[in-house]
């Protein structure tokens, strides 16, 4: 990622990625570390991230929309039946405007575009921790 202008966030924080696609989940791994956050887990599917949610209670989600067994706005939801103030960022390729509005509805905190830069995904990820609400990107 070359030379990036990414500040750390305040403090450190635990991250779980979902994502069936490896190279995504390695390139917002890297943001992550960059702000000083630990990639805690990995998900491939949305059953895998619900299932890690669960047992590991990290601070944020980074969650794609189109994935396998269960797609995005069911995972959001799932998580969000097991904790109503989850912070979950939606991180995806795919454009829906109906996914997208449901899962601004059941509480994701921001929507970004992939391909994205890095340094526009470390200004909502430290958005997101120390305390902002988001909204529609």
């Amino acid at each position: 990622m070359g030379q990036l202008n990414i500040d750390r966030c305040a403090r450190t924080f635990n991250c779980l990625i979902a994502d069936d696609s490896e190279f995504a989940r390695k390139n917002i791994g890297k943001v992550v570390s960059m702000l000083g956050g630990n990639v805690v887990a990995e998900a491939a599917n949305g059953e895998e991230a619900v299932d890690l949610y669960d047992r590991l209670n990290p601070d944020l989600v980074l969650l794609d929309i189109t994935m396998p067994v269960l797609d995005g706005v069911d995972t959001l939801r799932r998580i969000i039946e097991m904790d109503k103030n989850a912070k979950v960022i939606i991180v995806s390729s795919v454009g829906h405007k109906e996914m997208v509005w449901k899962a601004i509805c059941l509480g994701a905190r921001y929507f970004v575009t992939k391909p994205f830069s890095p340094e526009y995904v470390s200004t909502i990820i430290k958005s997101v921790i120390e305390g902002g609400q988001g909204g529609l990107k």
